[in-house]
């Protein structure tokens, strides 16, 4: 009870900041006003508690006023503080650019105007662009204009209510060490006094469709058998951007990619932040791709695609072999891609000997058996697009990059861009269905094939949500706990390598321990068993949650025995979420 008096009393105290500095707007000062005095004390709490960090990945949180809330204060002192470091690392330059993009969330447009402002004060040139855009694009950009960094304000397929900031470098990745964490001392620093919100106009250009159309032509290249959709242009594609910026793009790159019978979902061609005809925006959850899934019935279509409202990540469904439509995972459409693109580039002659992939640590291991057997190069990485940019950035001029992602459905099949893009995915997906179409078969029998192939593995992720302080606090005693006391067994089969990358060690079931080649540490544990499972645990970086991933091995004898294969790898997992007290 004294501890729960003492954080009322913290927040309190700067909370009456908020509403006696002249800083802050008389409408901020209000609402403010207003949670001090109510008795309840969970909002006051919860929106100052804490500064909203500035983290590796930005800002992302509820929007309201509050220091661990999204507004113009906190987004000003993101964006202070990332001015104040481009101009101490670029001082040398006669001129420093930055990109501003947005989403179609809510203030997004605001957050937009307000950091192009709080950049120019600071002596920084500014490309905004006109109106929403997807992210990708923003990152394409900044390689495209030759800038030091750009921002885009995004709260990606989170909830109505989140906002978020994301920072990116000069070779259009998100930050990363050493400027990650230079970037972060300086925000730090920043005061609401020290926030620059007095723009320059002079050094604000508008930008907007010439990028859209060099842009669009650069995914265009990636097409790798347009003959193939020159036969099968009539392929019926239903798409949604679930009110977000995939509108803006995604159909028009379709139809330049040959493809005429693209129908979109009216309801949710409509720009809106609060996303009113679904629960969340997010493609990963079947229930965003319901209106989709209602036309793809009534016109017969053959595939259904959706992105997030920052058009990064693309869910998708087929028909199965009974003509039922299905959702296609993150981790099958990751493996989809890949394998499309090494087959087809070896059936084509592409191949030189040096290509890589990357996936992510967290993201199915068949992927690694198509690199295996067709003796391509694979890279694991850390969770985020960040980590795959820089393995690009890394091999740049000695091998070739041809396809990464991740099982949260974000895909990247080029290097011009260095994010997650669902631009290229989309049109990308819709000529791996022309070129199925083209042999008979579907989507879904083309995933049996490489089940077939290469195994089969379910993969499920259980998210545990642990909402405000308490629940941040019971997350981290979550990984103590298991970092304590290592499992033996999961689901009754022995534990044969436990990889903790908090410490960037590996230990074999006799406890003995090996060094974990990563290029710095992350609060990730994995368990790998003799029976094949793979579970990995890590907190998420953006939400209140902690993320586990399972995966499980499943015998498959012909494509007819998938679902009772795919049946009998449930119930795996549900003893590997038994065995972890989920």
């Amino acid at each position: 009870m004294e501890n729960q008096q003492a954080l009322i009393a913290q927040c309190e105290e700067t909370a009456r900041k908020w509403m006696t500095d002249s800083c802050y707007d008389a409408e901020t000062q209000k609402a403010v006003k207003a949670m001090v005095e109510n008795p309840d004390k969970t909002e006051l709490i919860d929106s100052f508690y804490r500064t909203l960090e500035f983290g590796t990945g930005g800002l992302r949180g509820i929007m309201g006023p509050g220091t661990n809330r999204m507004n113009i204060y906190t987004v000003g002192a993101a964006t202070q503080g990332l001015s104040n470091y481009l101009n101490l690392n670029f001082k040398d330059r006669d001129e420093i650019s930055v990109v501003v993009g947005h989403d179609s969330r809510n203030n997004s447009r605001l957050f937009a105007e307000t950091a192009a402002n709080i950049f120019s004060a600071n002596g920084i040139k500014v490309y905004l662009f006109d109106d929403m855009r997807p992210t990708p694009e923003m990152s394409f950009a900044i390689r495209h204009l030759g800038c030091q960094s750009g921002i885009i304000l995004t709260a990606s397929h989170n909830p109505k209510e989140y906002n978020g900031y994301k920072a990116y470098w000069d070779d259009g990745a998100q930050v990363l060490a050493p400027h990650d964490k230079g970037i972060i001392d300086e925000v730090n620093k920043v005061s609401v006094e020290d926030i620059k919100f007095e723009g320059k106009p002079e050094l604000i250009v508008t930008i907007g469709k010439e990028i859209d159309d060099i842009y669009l032509e650069k995914v265009h290249s990636l097409s790798i058998d347009p003959e193939c959709i020159k036969r099968q242009k009539d392929l019926k594609i239903v798409y949604t951007p679930l009110h977000g910026t995939g509108m803006m793009l995604i159909p028009q790159s379709l139809k330049l990619w040959g493809f005429e019978s693209v129908h979109t979902v009216p309801e949710q061609m409509v720009k809106d932040g609060n996303f009113p005809t679904v629960v969340s925006p997010n493609p990963e959850n079947g229930e965003a791709l319901t209106m989709a899934l209602d036309l793809a019935k009534k016109i017969d279509a053959d595939i259904v695609m959706a992105s997030d409202p920052d058009a990064d990540r693309v869910g998708m469904a087929c028909k199965n072999d009974k003509g039922e439509w299905i959702l296609v995972d993150g981790n099958q459409t990751c493996m989809i891609f890949l394998y499309y693109i090494i087959m087809n580039r070896k059936a084509q002659g592409k191949m030189k000997g040096n290509e890589f992939i990357v996936k992510t640590i967290v993201t199915t291991e068949l992927i690694k058996a198509i690199a295996e057997k067709n003796e391509i190069k694979m890279y694991d990485c850390y969770t985020g697009f960040k980590w795959i940019a820089r393995q690009i950035r890394l091999d740049e001029g000695k091998l070739q990059y041809i396809g990464g992602g991740e099982e949260s459905y974000g895909f990247l099949a080029e290097d011009f861009v260095r994010d997650k893009d669902a631009v290229s995915a989309c049109s990308l997906l819709a000529e791996i269905c022309a070129w199925a179409k083209d042999q008979g078969k579907t989507l879904y029998d083309v995933l049996m094939d490489i089940y077939m192939e290469y195994g089969l593995s379910v993969n499920k992720t259980i998210n545990v949500v642990k909402p405000g302080k308490s629940g941040a606090d019971e997350i981290k005693a979550m990984m103590e706990n298991f970092r304590k006391e290592r499992p033996k067994e999961i689901a009754g089969s022995q534990v044969v390598c436990t990889k903790d990358y908090g410490v960037l060690k590996q230990y074999d079931a006799a406890g003995n321990e090996s060094p974990l080649d990563f290029p710095e540490a992350s609060n990730v544990l994995q368990w790998y068993t003799a029976d094949g499972t793979k579970v990995s645990v890590r907190p998420s970086g953006t939400e209140p949650k902690i993320k586990f991933y399972i995966e499980v091995k499943a015998q498959m004898g012909c494509p007819k025995c998938y679902v009772p294969a795919t049946a009998e790898a449930a119930e795996k997992v549900e003893a590997v979420k038994k065995s972890l007290g989920l």
